[in-house]
């Protein structure tokens, strides 16, 4: 079977309901699912966060961010750490855990691979929810969301890889023409991505950045851009690199550009950790 038909019979088979989930994004799932209740109180949200630590860990890490704590008052408490945040982060948050761990943790080149896609990620979150807040202002924290989320079909592909060798490439994972949107847009609707997040990504695959940039998509082509480790979901464009640096700089403003990464380092730094 080529590429090209088993990317279709693995979308087919995601919408059919057949994509399992290792039983931590389970759980990170259904804490996403109940936050999405305008029911949901904060002291039910911190219990439930509670009993997945990893998540615990990176919502306490968060709200001691720079993004989040420009008192500087340190935070240790779950319960202090939700109500700063506010339950659109905790969702952000929730989806890091689940998108990283629906990868699973294969060994070898699989998990390189997965290293680098999660750092790409997080990078890409992280410059996404500045360039709102500076650049296209859109808002910043489904621009956070949209960045988490955005290569979710590559973790999902990259946890199939033991049983499907032929996904996988010697140092990057080869998505043919439309191959990403058509697994992405698959598991991004099985987990019940909100429409206008959708809508962005899909607007990030077909690639076209607005000039000025003013919308979701758009601030997620500048983040991918200025990310400083590239997704290995595709062979670098080097050719590219001078025009689409250029283009940039047009867009932004060189100077302008740099003093929003001067300003911002320990923000991006910040945020990109705890999402780590």
């Amino acid at each position: 079977m080529d590429l090209e038909k088993r990317y279709q019979s693995i979308a087919a088979s995601i919408s059919d309901g057949s994509l399992s989930f290792p039983t931590s994004v389970g759980n990170a799932l259904k804490i996403q699912q109940i936050l999405d209740d305008p029911d949901c109180a904060l002291d039910q949200a911190a219990r439930l966060i509670q009993g997945e630590p990893l998540l615990a860990a990176r919502v306490v890490a968060t709200a001691n961010s720079v993004a989040y704590n420009r008192s500087g008052r340190e935070i240790t408490d779950l319960r202090t750490a939700v109500s700063r945040l506010g339950f659109r982060t905790l969702r952000s948050l929730t989806m890091a855990v689940l998108t990283r761990q629906m990868a699973g943790n294969p060994s070898g080149a699989t998990q390189k691979l997965i290293g680098q896609l999660w750092t790409h990620t997080a990078y890409v979150a992280a410059i996404a929810h500045l360039l709102a807040r500076r650049v296209t202002h859109v808002d910043p924290e489904a621009a956070l969301f949209a960045g988490v989320v955005h290569e979710v079909g590559g973790f999902y592909l990259l946890s199939l890889a033991s049983q499907s060798p032929e996904l996988i490439g010697d140092d990057h994972l080869p998505w043919l023409e439309g191959g990403e949107a058509l697994i992405g847009r698959a598991v991004l609707e099985k987990i019940g991505v909100p429409a206008n997040i959708l809508e962005a990504i899909a607007g990030y695959w077909e690639g076209y950045l607005a000039i000025p940039p003013v919308s979701l998509a758009d601030t997620l082509l500048l983040a991918k851009q200025l990310a400083p480790v590239p997704s290995p979901l595709r062979q670098p464009e080097t050719s590219e690199a001078p025009a689409l640096s250029a283009q940039i700089d047009m867009i932004v403003g060189e100077d302008m550009l740099s003093s929003i990464l001067q300003d911002a380092h320990e923000e991006v730094s910040s945020l990109m950790q705890a999402l780590q």
